[in-house]
């Protein structure tokens, strides 16, 4: 069942976080291991006017476990619920700057993340239509997001979901395709 997530989820959510992240998760945990940001990740989930947090994620649950999740939000309002991140790491960081990854005009899937060992079984793909279906009922016309171009295999899945590369972006050190989708 895919459904709104809760505070309540963080526990589970927050490691899935790591699995799209990659090397960022290591950034904000100031870590070569990715898993020091799981704390990070749960303060943020539980939190309201964040772009991790669970008013902009979708869970898909199987009886009573968290298989996958997919996080997104208004593009426009990234600079606002990046604040509260950029806050947080600059307490270590002082002159942290990342470059912008969504825009404006488009609902921006930030991650979408399925638990290793469910992956393969279609969740990825359920979570995209229901993100999809979320972005439309909020009369939004254009999805976007941000493709490592070291990851063939995702742009490929987006590709396949009807998503097309318009550009490059650089982010957080590495290099990828701006992708969008228009929806009908």
């Amino acid at each position: 069942m895919i459904r709104a997530a809760t505070p309540a989820d963080a526990d589970q959510v927050a490691p899935l976080f790591l699995l799209a992240m990659g090397h960022i998760a290591g950034i904000f945990a100031n870590s070569d291991r990715y898993e020091d940001a799981i704390p990070f990740f749960k303060q943020f989930f539980r939190a309201t006017n964040n772009q991790y947090s669970y008013e902009n994620t979708l869970v898909l649950e199987e009886e009573t476990q968290i298989v996958g999740s997919v996080t997104g939000y208004d593009g426009a309002r990234l600079h606002a619920l990046r604040e509260p991140i950029l806050h947080q790491i600059r307490k270590t960081h002082p002159d942290f700057t990342v470059d912008d990854e969504a825009e404006a005009g488009e609902y921006y899937l930030d991650c979408i993340n399925v638990h290793t060992e469910h992956q393969g079984k279609g969740i990825g793909r359920k979570l995209l239509v229901a993100f999809c279906e979320r972005a439309h009922q909020l009369k939004y016309s254009r999805l976007g997001l941000i493709v490592d171009d070291e990851n063939p295999r995702a742009k490929l899945f987006y590709e396949k979901e009807g998503f097309r590369a318009l550009g490059m972006k650089p982010f957080m050190g590495h290099r990828y395709f701006h992708m969008v989708k228009d929806l009908d």
